[in-house]
């Protein structure tokens, strides 16, 4: 990845090069298979409060835009998700679209987060890093973001609706503490107190 003057490794390079052997040593594990890595990565937003009260084809096309931003943003196509059931408080039909979602894994994966710690943490507004109640207790990340303005992808003249969505990056880790220390290890941009 090229920033400026300098050449930065891959998240990817860098998990297998310093971060994996560090893991091992830290935690004690005789396997290479046993360090915690990341597996996958959600995005998912949904839109069902903004489609409530219109027609199924209103909110499918919102839909639609929803999905070719954050097409943009993960560089796959995702998915559009589907109401189980029918709530009547909500207006919510059965099989209506209410969300969007895409799963990354390997090079798509690591990309989209080198994009994220390096370039969409650094443009948000008032940002001063990630809470460590983020990781649950098997390792997982979840981050909700305000505004997908934020990515580099989305122009703020062309985007027609501004939306939030969520990060879900999943680990092999099993406590908090592993992976609070692969993330940090990994340079995700943690609050100190």
């Amino acid at each position: 990845m090229w920033t400026g003057n300098v050449i930065m490794e891959n998240m990817q390079v860098t998990y297998r090069k310093k971060v994996a052997p560090l893991l091992q040593k830290k935690f004690g594990l005789t396997s290479v298979m046993a360090v915690p890595l990341i597996e996958k990565v959600v995005i998912n937003s949904g839109f069902g409060k903004m489609a409530s009260g219109k027609s199924n084809e209103e909110a499918r096309k919102m839909g639609e835009i929803i999905a070719d931003d954050i097409a943009l943003i993960a560089g796959q196509k995702p998915v559009l998700t589907k109401a189980r059931k029918s709530i009547a408080t909500f207006k919510l039909r059965q099989g209506a679209p209410v969300g969007v979602k895409v799963t990354l894994r390997g090079k798509k994966m690591y990309d989209f987060l080198d994009r994220l710690v390096h370039v969409m943490f650094p443009r948000s507004r008032d940002f001063q890093g990630l809470k460590t109640s983020f990781v649950d207790a098997q390792g997982n990340l979840n981050i909700g973001i305000q505004e997908h303005l934020f990515f580099p992808e989305i122009s703020p003249e062309k985007s027609k609706i501004s939306f939030s969505l969520e990060v879900t990056v999943t680990t092999t880790a099993t406590t908090h503490e592993e992976g609070m220390e692969l993330f940090t290890q990994l340079g995700f941009p943690f609050k100190t107190n």
